[in-house]
């Protein structure tokens, strides 16, 4: 039985007095990815946000089996867990190194000496950073901005990575290559939780799969039962039920020669 990493039971997060998540229970163990989608203001946002410590919340949030809900965010990522947020927040004026260096801070405190190994590792797994190391963040690609924030996280050597919309704005080549990477984080240990709007995209490399609407978990299961869901099918992929089949296809790799939804 896989080792249970996350365990997130009846979250609720409020906005004063709007009630922007509401009795939210999610669960993530190790070596898999799980996709929450939704649409815009579902509060798929808000929901990692509070699980990073960024916002203040009620309910259980689990991590390694410990209840860290009155941890510190430094606390959390200290712990193993890393958000990626949908606004990058990079360092424009510094090089992509030294952004990548910063990931690893906490480290470099703890007197980690294999930090230098681990830039390696990023550099080999987005050779377009390796190529531009020297050049400063704020004059990168979208994709390249991308592609260091999730470098940045992997410097932390996170247990769990949350990314936030990581496809947003990017072109659809680029979304295949910055999904494709997600993918492969897994075999290197990281499990990830996975906000997206790109509902197609994110099932098809997703291994669980949850559906927030206006802050509830209204559906939840295997990606692929969840890609063959006539409502998720109509609401989420684009395809009217006639079209199902498309779907279904689409969730077993068939849609890998087509260009995901924007």
């Amino acid at each position: 039985m896989a080792e249970r990493l996350l365990t997130v039971r009846e979250l609720n997060v409020r906005y004063g007095k709007v009630e922007a998540v509401y009795h939210a229970s999610i669960t993530l163990d190790r070596g898999t990815i799980v996709t929450v989608i939704g649409p815009n203001g579902a509060g798929k946002s808000t929901m990692l946000n509070a699980l990073m410590g960024m916002l203040r919340s009620h309910g259980t949030i689990e991590f390694l089996g410990k209840d860290i809900g009155r941890l510190t965010v430094e606390q959390r990522v200290a712990q193993g867990l890393y958000l990626v947020p949908e606004t990058r927040e990079l360092f424009a004026q510094m090089s992509v190194a030294d952004n990548l260096q910063l990931g690893a801070f906490a480290r470099f405190r703890r007197g980690d000496k294999t930090i230098g190994e681990t830039q390696e590792q990023v550099y080999a797994k987005f050779p377009r950073l390796a190529e531009r190391r020297n050049q400063m963040a704020g004059t990168l690609s979208g994709g390249e901005r991308q592609m260091l924030s999730i470098g940045r996280a992997l410097m932390s050597k996170p247990t769990v990575l949350m990314l936030d919309e990581p496809s947003l704005g990017l072109a659809p080549l680029i979304v295949r290559e910055i999904l494709s990477s997600i993918s492969d984080l897994r075999a290197h240990g990281v499990s990830v939780l996975l906000v997206e709007q790109n509902a197609r995209a994110a099932l098809q490399i997703s291994d669980y799969g949850y559906v927030l609407e206006n802050g509830e978990i209204v559906l939840e299961g295997p990606s692929q039962e969840l890609a063959n869901n006539p409502r998720v099918i109509e609401s989420y992929l684009g395809f009217g039920g006639s079209r199902q089949e498309q779907a279904a296809a689409a969730a077993n790799g068939e849609a890998a020669k087509q260009k995901p939804a924007p």
